[in-house]
């Protein structure tokens, strides 16, 4: 199992230990300030020159935030094209990223939590913030046995409700083959959390590679079929219609300083770590 390193934009709000920078504490190893012996009562910590400096000639200490933990969520979009398979299965992808997510969060100290969604959140795929070591490995099971069926991710506004109080790190798991309404709502739901867009993504979804011929297309999500002739003309018109809608997107997520992780074919544990330390 390979470890996912990540981390967190500014100091977390958590109450119990783990390894993220907080603005809590007064006995850890991190200097934040002084505060009066009288609210933080450890002689040990005492700062002879910064109570000489008093003006009101009290004791002064040194207080140092603690190391605190952050809830870990995975919310994913299991609406029908999510179960395209081309060099690789959607979901095979997502039950491989959860069961080494949730490894790594609880190597850190932190809780995981796992919301999959259609049309409406799945309850048999609803994992409540815990800090069990074999969470993520029951859920990737039932991923890799799921199969997505439903024609629309409006489940996605719901998910605010199965989340944290406190900010956690949001991992939004999706395709992002949604109308750019949905995309901006789903947004807006989880500002008030520390959100990284994946981008799940397979190099065929996007275009055969046969040249020419007669083709059987299907909407994953409407179940629609039709006949077409593949062209070279028909391939730069989907391919500009592909770039558009990838442009569109981005400057979805720039308007909101988020930044996306794109992962194209198989998980990589290294590329997810790439993404918060590059």
């Amino acid at each position: 199992m390979i470890e996912i390193q990540y981390r967190v934009g500014g100091p977390v709000q958590g109450h119990f230990p783990g390894h993220h920078r907080s603005s809590r504490g007064d006995s850890g190893f991190e200097f934040r300030g002084h505060a009066s012996l009288l609210d933080a009562p450890d002689p040990r910590r005492l700062d002879l020159h910064a109570s000489l400096r008093d003006p009101f000639g009290g004791w002064r200490v040194r207080v140092h935030a603690q190391r605190m933990s952050v809830p870990v969520t995975m919310v994913v979009d299991l609406s029908a094209s999510m179960a395209f398979e081309g060099t690789h299965r959607k979901l095979d992808v997502v039950a491989d990223f959860v069961d080494s997510l949730s490894w790594s969060a609880w190597r850190n100290g932190d809780s995981f939590g796992f919301v999959g969604c259609d049309t409406a959140v799945h309850p048999m795929l609803l994992q409540p913030q815990t800090r069990q070591r074999g969470a993520g490995a029951l859920l990737a099971h039932a991923l890799r046995a799921h199969v997505p069926a439903g024609r629309s991710a409006t489940g996605l506004l719901q998910v605010v409700q199965h989340l944290s109080r406190q900010r956690s790190l949001v991992f939004l798991v999706s395709d992002f083959h949604l109308p750019p309404p949905l995309v901006e709502a789903v947004l807006d739901g989880l500002a008030a959390h520390e959100v990284v867009p994946v981008l799940l993504w397979d190099p065929l979804e996007f275009g055969p590679r046969t040249r020419h011929g007669l083709l059987n297309v299907t909407d994953p999500e409407t179940g629609r079929q039709r006949l077409v002739w593949w062209r070279p003309a028909l391939r730069a018109r989907w391919q500009a219609a592909r770039s558009a809608q990838r442009t569109r997107l981005l400057q979805q997520l720039r308007a909101r300083r988020l930044s996306p992780l794109v992962l194209e074919g198989g998980f990589d544990a290294d590329a997810v770590t790439r993404h918060f330390f590059a």
